[in-house]
């Protein structure tokens, strides 16, 4: 059972086949105790509603044939799903509403119109029958209402949102409104509101299931006042825009009367005088021959568009960009190779792999103007110098820099720019930084290029693989553009912390210079040079004011800084920095200049945070030294094992990875192999457990390079020797003996040094690092190489 369209009540009121049948109101007692049920699946009807009804099913149609056979009288109660046909008892709401038959009309689409007028409200009893429709006893229920204040109250507060609702709703027709206007009684006022409210069904059917007026007024006032919220904040929009549109319309009228007048008088209108400026500069500006060919044709089309439309404003900023960009602008480089070298080394210490690429690339340049930019990346951990070292570049080359950060980045179309059929679309950050230097060989410094992430909006690395790739990006086409411009004499320069996140095919495209970690005595040259003149001069300090000893540096490198680069050790300078400030403006007679020594650290900056790892005499055999790398440089570890009663199992611990624990049950795979020549007595090995551990179990470790000095602390178990204690080991073992090279040997041997060892074995093919080893490092510690597990025990262990 559906609600028709409102054609049909004209058409019952019409139709000759149609009885009037309106009566007065019908009294509770005069309902019969039983009456059909018909269900409703989009109309709830309140006593007093008049309804056409669309019936359309045949059970539904003998019901309403029955009534109008008989009293006419019948239950209307909603479904609880509007997409069933023949609902059953309990697809029906227990409430309802006792209704009258007033019209009826077939169809010859055998569907049947009929008009319903509600009557009264009624709990549905126990269903008395289903076959060939619903019929249930009803409960009729008597409207509980008072003439309280308080109702009065409510019915008027109702009535007046209600006027105002019918003002701003032409919808509701005339009758409701002069019906809502002469209706008094609460009751009758609620139901009224309700069927001409926009409510959902539930909450229709809510209010029918209310008899208490009171309750019921108040359910329905907050309905009636969001509904009248609604209805005044969409006639305020609407008057908006068709002030908008009356606005819009009246503007159009005077420019088209202005250029009339303009015409008239001999004037150019302003569309005209911009169109010829920007003829004027597509002429001059040095465009490509595509670009410049794109260009005229994008402004005959500007000349066709009217000034005030949106396409106008689309077309003339495409224009903009495409003219503004230097397509053949760019600036001379410097070709003195002293003062280049001079400007990098004054800006930057050491660093000196990357320092001579960059004057290679200065040089060929010098011999061949035409050179294709190289692909720089920068990798190393955080605060050595990625960054300001491509701002030193730039400032070298005598070229502009553009910066850009692709860490987090996740859209393609930051690299590619939007299409122009997106509303407020742009180039991408590639051609936004060449228009902002107004150069086309600047470098452009990507930084953070392991951080690029994607998701839906696509793969910015893979966007960045046509960028760089010096045989492709001479022909760079931006999306917004959608006109090649020539890359190739840009130098990038990309920075990173790790290669391992970078994709593999962007990677291939990248030339890598490796940036490590800083040594002590590097830190110590970086601070007295470049890192306290800086923070005595942001501080308002002069350098003769306050001093810093190289011992002060080095203690607060070594005891209050863990970390590759300086950022952390700039800011311990710039607290002493502040403290010192103080400390003059508030005491003026201290002495000056103000000399921070090692001993007074611990004023400024409290006691010590780390604690560096010194080596130790080795007084009992299974303990051995080992060699680790970490991001803020290489650290020593102890290799402890021991053995004890047991079943021959191998317990490892001290927080170990995967890798260093196949490294721990190769060495003992090994050794119980090699047990005849080694001299190792395997007769009771079942009966005993080997137990490894590494201290700082807090802190997690692995990788392959801890083989060696596991190796040699369970020779020395095994053969009861002790191994030397001025030596430290580092590298990867194989089942056959063979010592195979690792990585981070500059800064595990740095590392052996702070810890005042005088040896490192290392494995025979990283002898070529050793090279890379500061000389004044390679002075103290002397390095010893292995390439067999048989040359290096005797290296290691003290002889029986």
């Amino acid at each position: 059972m559906t609600s028709p369209d409102t054609e049909f009540i004209s058409i019952l009121d019409a139709s000759a086949g149609g009885a009037d049948l309106a009566s007065p109101k019908v009294a509770a007692k005069s309902l019969p105790e039983i009456l059909p049920i018909l269900g409703l699946s989009d109309i709830v009807v309140f006593p007093g509603m008049v309804a056409p009804l669309l019936v359309e099913s045949a059970p539904s149609i003998r019901l309403i044939d029955d009534v109008v056979a008989g009293d006419r009288f019948l239950g209307l109660v909603l479904q609880r799903r509007e997409d069933i046909e023949n609902p059953a008892p309990e697809d029906l709401w227990p409430h309802g509403c006792a209704a009258r038959v007033l019209k009826m009309l077939k169809f010859p689409d055998n569907t049947v119109r009929v008009l319903v007028e509600g009557l009264r409200r009624v709990h549905i009893g126990a269903y008395v029958s289903q076959d060939p429709y619903l019929s249930a006893k009803i409960e009729v229920l008597k409207e509980a209402d008072d003439e309280s204040l308080e109702l009065a109250a409510l019915a008027r507060n109702v009535q007046l949102q209600f006027q105002e609702i019918i003002k701003l709703s032409p919808a509701l027709s005339e009758q409701v409104k002069i019906t809502a206007l002469n209706t008094e009684h609460p009751g009758k006022l609620a139901d009224l509101i309700a069927a001409n409210l926009n409510l959902s069904l539930e909450e229709r059917q809510h209010l029918l299931e209310t008899n208490v007026v009171k309750d019921r007024l108040t359910r329905l006032l907050p309905l009636v006042s969001k509904e009248l919220e609604v209805l005044t904040l969409g006639s305020k929009i609407q008057k908006e825009v068709a002030s908008s549109m009356s606005k819009s319309q009246r503007d159009f009228f005077l420019r088209e009367q202005i250029r009339a007048i303009q015409r008239e008088l001999g004037e150019s209108d302003p569309s005209t005088l911009e169109i010829n400026t920007l003829r004027e500069q597509i002429e001059k500006g040095q465009l490509s021959e595509e670009a410049a060919k794109v260009a005229r044709k994008e402004l005959d089309r500007l000349q066709q568009i009217p000034f005030s439309a949106a396409e106008y404003t689309v077309t003339r900023n495409y224009l903009d960009w495409l003219i503004n960009l230097p397509w053949s602008k760019s600036t001379a480089d410097k070709l003195d190779l002293t003062d280049a070298a001079r400007v990098l080394d004054e800006q930057h210490f050491g660093l000196t792999k990357v320092k001579d690429r960059l004057l290679e690339y200065l040089a060929v340049i010098k011999l061949k103007r035409k050179l294709k930019g190289p692909i720089l990346c920068l990798v190393g951990p955080p605060g050595v110098g990625k960054t300001t070292l491509g701002q030193s570049v730039a400032e070298a080359l005598g070229r502009k820099l553009g910066r850009i950060s692709l860490g987090g980045m996740r859209d393609e179309a930051e690299i590619r720019g939007h299409r122009r059929t997106y509303v407020g679309a742009l180039p991408g950050r590639i051609i936004q930084s060449l228009r902002r230097v107004e150069t086309n060989n600047p470098v452009i410094l990507l930084d953070e290029i392991d951080k690029v992430g994607s998701d839906f909006r696509g793969d910015p690395a893979a966007a960045l693989l046509e960028v760089l790739d010096p045989q492709q990006n001479s022909n760079f086409t931006d999306h917004y553009l959608d006109v090649p411009f020539d890359l190739s004499r840009v130098l990038f320069i990309t920075t990173a912390n790790w290669l391992d996140p970078i994709h593999p095919a962007l990677r291939d495209r990248l030339e890598v210079l490796e940036l490590p970690s800083y040594t002590t005595s590097e830190k110590v040259q970086i601070a007295r040079r470049h890192l306290v003149p800086r923070q005595l001069e942001e501080h308002g300090l002069k350098r003769k004011v306050v001093r810093f000893s190289d011992a002060t540096l080095r203690r607060l490198i070594e005891d209050y800084t863990r970390e590759a680069g300086v950022r952390q050790l700039e800011r311990e300078i710039a607290t002493l920095t502040r403290k010192a400030a103080r400390r003059i403006i508030s005491s003026p007679v201290v002495q000056q200049p103000l000399i921070i020594g090692p001993e007074s650290l611990v004023d400024y900056l409290g006691y010590a945070r780390y604690f560096s790892e010194t080596a130790e005499e080795i007084k009992e055999v299974g303990i051995a030294v080992g060699l680790g790398w970490t991001p803020t440089g290489g650290e020593i570890l102890f290799i402890e094992a021991t053995r004890m009663q047991g079943k021959g199992k191998l317990i490892l611990t001290g927080s170990l990875g995967d890798v260093m624990k196949e490294s721990a049950q190769t060495a003992l795979s090994y050794l119980r192999s090699q047990a005849k020549s080694l001299r190792i007595d395997l007769s009771s090995f079942d009966s005993f457990d080997i137990h490894i551990h590494i201290p700082a179990g807090a802190t997690p470790k692995d990788g392959p390079s801890a083989g060696t000095s596991i190796l040699v602390a369970l020779a020395s178990l095994f053969t009861e020797r002790r191994v030397r204690s001025d030596v430290a080991l580092t590298g990867e073992i194989s089942l056959r003996g063979r010592i195979l090279p690792v990585g981070g040997i500059k800064e595990k041997v740095l590392a052996a040094s702070r810890a005042r060892l005088k040896q490192v074995i290392l494995p025979e093919r990283n002898r070529k690092d050793w090279e890379e080893v500061p000389a004044e490092v390679r002075q103290k510690v002397k390095g010893r190489f292995a390439q067999h597990v048989s040359e290096l025990i005797p290296l290691a262990l003290h002889p029986r």
